[in-house]
């Protein structure tokens, strides 16, 4: 289904969360990994890097990141030079700086829902855009999968971005590397660009289920990831996107300029001691992930034909289809007004380019007490309000 340029609508998943986020008593929809306090970070750094933020100087830094930064996120791709790397303020400048630069009103856009809101939003206001729907397939690993045919039939003359979002926002699917070399030989033939927003990359359940980094194995590709979700560090607000075109990174610094201009001093150094350590971080957070994952299944368990479920491959959020009486914005409204547990109803992720699923909700797994305490609730409620489908 294709449209035209149009205004930006309210970002939904924003406009919600600001309603409930930090009201709720327990927010089991987070989209980030657990977080750490300064001190926790601090006690990590090398007592250079130690010395070096406490004796931080607080005026502006680099528009490109400081040189250390982009030497840090260059080390977690295979063939990025620091030179390579502009740092962003968080993971959102990177989508709406792209695809501004990148897009023209007589471009086309190609993007898979449902999505994070932005990478379908931003390109909407620029220029036409196709959705491809994510496909549901219970026979596949993770349930889902998408159909590298249906964007080669999307292709048009003027085709000039297809965005890609793995491991997925909200369904936890990974592309395979089979279908990622289809994908970038079709968009190489054309002369297409691929931002690959990658901000879960690192805690995948299975390691040896992770896709390469576009940046590293297509010319035209664009990485984008961010301290927020894998890290558990959104805080910070550093985000950066890799890219071996060295005019289109030199086009979205200059588009910078009108936007953050430059990071955060502390963020950046902060950055680098997390970056360094990102092995144990990254470990520490897969880890947590495959605890909390089992204690989801259980629950699950306990209720059958209350929710179908079925195990996601990569990032800290699910999109589980509600199979219980009613539908699922009741079910959602009931946990938040009875329970105070906070779930995303699937119709927060809304498209104007394709109907999504309305049986489903995102929920994250990505917290430690915070996840428990909330999963406690959730049986509370299930319980109370849905006994019939108890064990």
């Amino acid at each position: 289904m294709m449209t035209s340029s149009k205004p930006m609508r309210n970002f939904e998943l924003e406009v919600y969360f600001s309603k409930w986020e930090f009201t709720a008593k327990h927010h089991m929809t987070a989209s980030d990994l657990e977080s750490m306090s300064l001190s926790t970070l601090l006690g990590m750094a090398s007592e250079e890097d130690r010395e070096a933020f406490e004796n931080l100087w607080l005026g502006y830094t680099q528009t490109w990141g400081s040189d250390a930064l982009r030497v840090e996120i260059a080390k977690t791709y295979n063939t990025m030079d620091a030179t390579d790397i502009l740092c962003l303020a968080g993971a959102g400048e990177g989508i709406y700086a792209v695809s501004k630069c990148i897009l023209s009103p007589e471009d086309h856009a190609i993007v898979p829902t449902p999505n994070y809101q932005s990478a379908e939003t931003i390109p909407l206001s620029v220029c036409d855009v196709t959705g491809v729907p994510m496909v549901e397939d219970a026979s596949k690993p993770g349930g889902w999968y998408l159909d590298i045919e249906a964007i080669k039939a999307a292709i048009r003359p003027n085709t000039k971005l297809v965005s890609l979002n793995f491991p997925h926002n909200p369904t936890g699917h990974l592309i395979a590397e089979q279908e990622m070399n289809e994908l970038i030989e079709l968009c190489r033939d054309k002369g297409i660009y691929i931002l690959s927003d990658e901000v879960y990359r690192g805690v995948e359940l299975d390691l040896n289920d992770q896709s390469p980094q576009i940046a590293d194995v297509y010319e035209k590709g664009i990485s984008l990831n961010v301290m927020s979700k894998a890290y558990g560090l959104p805080g910070l607000r550093i985000g950066w996107i890799a890219t071996k075109d060295k005019a289109m990174l030199e086009k979205v610094e200059r588009y910078k300029h009108f936007l953050s201009i430059c990071n955060s001093a502390p963020s950046e150094t902060l950055s680098i001691i997390a970056l360094k350590n990102r092995q144990s971080i990254l470990t520490r957070n897969r880890d947590l992930m495959t605890e909390n994952v089992v204690l989801l299944e259980a629950l699950f368990d306990d209720f059958p034909g209350l929710i179908q479920w079925q195990r996601p491959l990569g990032g800290c959020v699910a999109f589980p289809q509600y199979t219980g009486p009613g539908n699922v914005e009741t079910f959602c409204q009931s946990l938040i007004d009875d329970s105070g547990v906070l779930l995303l109803p699937s119709s927060i992720y809304g498209s104007d380019l394709t109907d999504v699923p309305l049986d489903r909700f995102r929920i994250g797994f990505g917290r430690d007490v915070i996840f428990k305490d909330g999963l406690m609730a959730m049986r509370k409620h299930f319980e109370t309000h849905f006994s019939e489908f108890s064990r």
